[in-house]
């Protein structure tokens, strides 16, 4: 029976990678796919992967019926075996309702990756939908890595390499309106609730880890 998937993790754990991969192995076996992407780091209607591997795909722009776009395609000729969604989480509700759409009218897999939280701490509202509508979710279980060593479980905004827990939801590529340099780091649990990114943490010498040490 045709699935939505969900495959879910931070930054940096091989999910675009693993997308480029089904696609790769299924277009062996003679399938077409669709790709859409949203806001990918090598720009509009790409899907790359920090290895190097990059390929062509659909922009879901907002407000972007992609339920409607498959059906066009597919009623001009076009072939579609299963669709691939990547940067997920940047979709809005609705479109994943379309997705979810694509599986049950259309018969067609529809394979999405994504990451579920913001550098809040916040569910994505496309990451929400998927929870709540997937047939499956995955895990991926190549863990990235905090600084310190530990498994990486939140993903981080920094402005010139402190950390910042306030702003715009998404904020993905063009940030020449800031003053300083927007990047995002993966920290462990404990790093984020105490804000402390690589740079901010090998500014100085650090002093052993003590227990919080409250009033009476």
């Amino acid at each position: 029976m045709p699935e939505l998937v969900f495959f879910s993790g931070t930054m940096d754990c091989g999910k675009s990678t693993l997308a480029l991969q089904i696609a790769h192995n299924r277009s062996a076996r003679g399938l077409q796919g669709l790709i859409f992407t949203r806001d990918d780091r090598a720009g509009e209607g790409k899907l790359s992967s920090r290895l190097g591997l990059v390929t062509d795909a659909v922009e879901a722009l907002p407000g972007m019926d992609l339920y409607v776009h498959v059906v066009d395609l597919v009623s001009h000729g076009g072939k579609v075996d299963y669709l691939i969604v990547d940067e997920a989480q940047f979709l809005e509700s609705a479109q994943i309702d379309q997705l979810a759409r694509v599986v049950d009218d259309l018969d067609l897999d529809v394979f999405a990756f994504g990451i579920t939280t913001d550098f809040r701490t916040k569910l994505f509202p496309g990451s929400r939908r998927l929870i709540e509508l997937a047939d499956r979710l995955e895990t991926l279980q190549v863990e990235a890595m905090c600084w310190c060593g530990a498994r990486a479980t939140h993903n981080a905004r920094t402005l010139g390499g402190e950390m910042v827990v306030e702003g715009e939801q998404v904020v993905v590529g063009d940030v020449s309106g800031f003053p300083e340099d927007v990047g995002y780091e993966v920290l462990c649990r404990r790093h984020h609730r105490r804000r402390m990114t690589s740079a901010s943490a090998h500014a100085g010498v650090l002093s052993p880890d003590v227990l919080p040490v409250g009033s009476d």
